[in-house]
Parts: C-alpha cells; sequence; structure tokens
C-alpha cells in the first residue's frame, strides 16, 4: 500500500466518522470545527473526502501484495 492509498483511507475514515456522528447524534463533527456545511474549509474537506472514497474503490480491483 503506497503513501497515496494510506492517505485515502484516512480522509475516508474520518469522511465515515463524520458521517456515523451525523446519523447518532445529528452533529456534523467537520462542520462544526470549519465553518458549518457551507463553509469554504469544510467544503473542501467535504471534497478531498468524496476523491479519496472514489481513490479507494480501486483497492477492491488490486492485487494482494502479500505472496
Amino acid at each position: 500500500m503506497n503513501w497515496i492509498d494510506r492517505i485515502a483511507l484516512l480522509l475516508v475514515v474520518i469522511g465515515g466518522i463524520n458521517w456515523g456522528s451525523v446519523g447518532l447524534f445529528q452533529y456534523d463533527l467537520v462542520g462544526a470545527l470549519f465553518g458549518g456545511m457551507s463553509g469554504m474549509i469544510s467544503r473542501i474537506i467535504f471534497t478531498l473526502v468524496g476523491i479519496a472514497a472514489l481513490w479507494c474503490i480501486s483497492l477492491f480491483f488490486r492485487g494482494s501484495d502479500r505472496s
């Protein structure tokens, strides 16, 4: 697993935690930390998480690095 895969997985985990907090507690953690859902930094983070999720789809189709 290379560095971009690790960063993508980290961003997807952050997104998953945020969606979990929205679903369970109706609390948008990213929005609260970075200026609401319409704040520029929040939108950038949401966009990066979405791109990371698309990148992580490729992990399903790669061969295993283990022998």
